[in-house]
């Protein structure tokens, strides 16, 4: 490991930045000086205009990845290299702002009523009734169901913050009907390994599958997936 790549690591982890966005922070500023054939603190205001301008015409990369990439390459000359480089060399490409594709309350309680099992019906009503991610769901502690003060309490969720959400009376029920048949230990939703459940949480491709299974079974014809449900 270089010490310039160390030291960027060590900022990233000071910070407390979680580890998926440290591997690609580090990834990109090093795609970045790859691009040029230089060590990156060699680098300046003209190569990553020139760079962002690359990204977008020519590897006609979405504007949502850009904007990762230059948050990335922003962090690395400011935080790292603690340069006073004005943000307008390094600006962040306009967003088009669309309304998300939503489902109408007819949909979702089809898209549940379409779950193959008490466990897939259990956590889409959760992403729904909650509006939580996949990954808060899936890390989801027993201990964080507050049915006294009717709150669900999220632990780490982005940005690394807690906060509290709504338990709602009908979702409270049906939590209590699934924690009777899967009598689940630390997490809620504890994961399968070889048909065994240990003591760990889902992985992420269960909740999709349980998502697209329900969206066939519904017929519902609208493109679905996890997020949207928080968007619904």
């Amino acid at each position: 490991m270089t010490q310039l790549r160390r030291m960027m690591l060590e900022e990233l982890q000071r910070r407390k930045y979680s580890k998926s966005t440290i591997r690609y922070y580090l990834q990109t500023v090093a795609n970045f000086a790859e691009h040029f054939g230089r060590s990156p603190d060699k680098l300046g205001p003209d190569e990553l205009r020139s760079y962002q301008a690359y990204l977008l015409r020519e590897r006609k990369l979405a504007v949502g990845t850009v904007i990762a990439h230059v948050a990335a390459l922003r962090f690395f000359f400011i935080k790292t290299l603690e340069r006073r480089l004005p943000l307008d060399d390094i600006p962040y490409p306009k967003h088009p702002r669309r309304l998300p594709t939503i489902l109408t309350v007819e949909e979702v309680a089809k898209l549940i009523d379409s779950a193959r099992n008490l466990l897939d019906r259990t956590l889409l009503m959760v992403l729904y009734s909650t509006g939580m991610r996949n990954c808060e769901v899936r890390h989801l502690q027993v201990k964080d169901i507050d049915s006294k003060s009717m709150l669900i309490h999220i632990q780490h969720g982005k940005g690394g913050r807690d906060r509290y959400v709504p338990l709602s009376p009908k979702l409270l029920e049906t939590l209590r009907e699934y924690w009777r048949w899967m009598k689940p230990k630390t997490w809620l939703f504890p994961g399968t390994v070889h048909n065994w459940r240990p003591d760990k949480p889902l992985t992420p491709k269960v909740v999709w599958d349980a998502c697209q299974f329900a969206v066939q079974q519904a017929g519902i014809e609208k493109h679905v997936y996890p997020h949207l449900l928080r968007h619904s």
